[in-house]
């Protein structure tokens, strides 16, 4: 059974269009222990709410699914990446990155009011003030509640 997890994203910056458009792409540049420790976590197949942060509004645009697990995140490499890292090295690379595919997207954003009113997604990180975690695992029942509350269903495979 796949995993769930909920990745954010500034959709100014890349949002949920953006992953149709292109097909694939590699979730880099995160420069957290715990979000990157998640990020190793994945399994090709898991699946991911892909969260809109920092927009009007705020909130899941769709479902994206991981289709390359961890490997080392090549801009902390480049030394004109704003993600560069200089005490990082290919031996032993600090930060890692997923490749992701869109699965399908919502209708409509489910904002952030939203998925705080549904009892599944009670003391989330996502509901709680103060977390900026851009990568976390969602548990079946908050992702399902998710799906539900969109109005939409993950096609069969």
């Amino acid at each position: 059974m796949p995993a769930h997890w909920l990745l954010k994203s500034e959709p100014d910056v890349f949002g949920y269009p953006d992953l149709v458009r292109v097909g694939t792409e590699p979730w880099n540049g995160v420069r957290n222990y715990l979000a990157r420790n998640h990020l190793r976590a994945m399994k090709v197949g898991d699946r991911a709410l892909f969260y809109h942060s920092n927009a009007h509004p705020t909130g899941i645009a769709g479902v994206a699914k991981i289709v390359r697990a961890a490997y080392a995140d090549d801009l902390q490499f480049d030394p004109e990446s704003a993600y560069h890292d200089p005490k990082s090295s290919p031996a032993d690379p600090r930060w890692s990155m997923v490749d992701v595919s869109p699965l399908l997207a919502f209708p409509e954003v489910l904002t952030l009011a939203q998925v705080r009113e549904l009892p599944a997604w009670e003391g989330s990180p996502l509901t709680q003030k103060g977390t900026r975690l851009s990568v976390f695992p969602v548990t079946p029942l908050q992702f399902r509640a998710a799906l539900k509350a969109a109005g939409v269903e993950l096609p069969k495979k």
